[in-house]
């Protein structure tokens, strides 16, 4: 396949899955491994997500400034900040403590991946049925220990294919988080969680980065972009009406088709 075109197929891939919860960067890794792509450091892959960060601060710059300019005289904005940022701890210990064996052992095990979507979708189908009444109806007041409780879920996601989006959203619910504000939870913890993984990942893979194929990776990075605004601009209207069910099927079958074809030996 050409390269261009593959790049802006990943780029379109991290863009629509990155904020719905069903694994971007499984669906990524399943991808590179059935098309054959593989960028040196992995430069492609960590240069993209920033298109797709790029995405939410944009929709989410306003609501972000005001919180920081309230926190100056408002208890409840401070608290607000103080929330992500324990939800956002667990994350950066994990991270820290295991990022060489996930990137080397779990990132290289297409099978793992495609069964933790899998597993995960039928996690989303008995959530969605089965969660817990709303107690919680805002995403920026709830209590300290839920907010950190959700950020210990969301390092289950450093395992491909559980999606981050997906974990923090199934502890929300699980905690009595009203599906839509356990959603925008989740986006506004993926800032500083995958701005730092980026920074990180960047840090760590400075000595073997490949920019040399400039082209590609503008391509992947403008491709995530557009389609992560479109998404996170569609994406909590949906699940207000319909909740996660769709996910949760998209999950399965991808999945699915993954371990089908990989043990056809695709």
């Amino acid at each position: 396949m050409d390269t261009t075109l593959t790049a802006a197929l990943l780029g379109l891939l991290e863009g629509l899955t990155e904020f719905l919860p069903v694994s971007s960067t499984g669906h990524l890794l399943l991808a590179g491994h059935f098309l054959g792509f593989e960028s040196k450091g992995k430069t492609f892959e960590v240069v993209i997500q920033l298109g797709a960060i790029l995405a939410l601060t944009s929709v989410y710059a306003a609501l972000i400034l005001r919180l920081v300019l309230r926190a100056r005289h408002e208890d409840a904005a401070r608290r607000a900040i103080v929330s992500l940022l324990l939800a956002f701890l667990p994350a950066v210990v994990v991270g820290l403590l295991a990022h060489d064996f996930i990137k080397t052992v779990l990132f290289e095990t297409p099978v793992l991946i495609a069964v933790m979507l899998i597993l995960g979708g039928f996690v989303l189908l008995v959530i969605d049925r089965l969660a817990p009444p709303a107690v919680h109806e805002d995403a920026l007041a709830l209590p300290l220990r839920k907010a950190l409780l959700i950020g210990v879920c969301q390092s289950l996601a450093m395992i491909p294919g559980v999606s981050r989006s997906g974990a923090t959203i199934v502890g929300a619910m699980l905690m009595g988080v009203e599906k839509r504000a356990a959603a925008e939870f989740s986006f506004l913890l993926s800032l500083p969680t995958m701005g730092a993984a980026v920074a990180y990942d960047l840090f760590q893979n400075r000595d073997i980065l490949d920019f040399g194929a400039m082209w590609e990776i503008g391509v992947g990075f403008a491709v995530a972009f557009v389609t992560a605004l479109l998404v996170v601009r569609w994406v909590l209207g949906f699940i207000s009406r319909h909740g996660y069910a769709l996910f949760g099927w998209w999950r399965i079958i991808v999945g699915s088709a993954a371990l089908v074809a990989l043990g056809l030996g695709l």
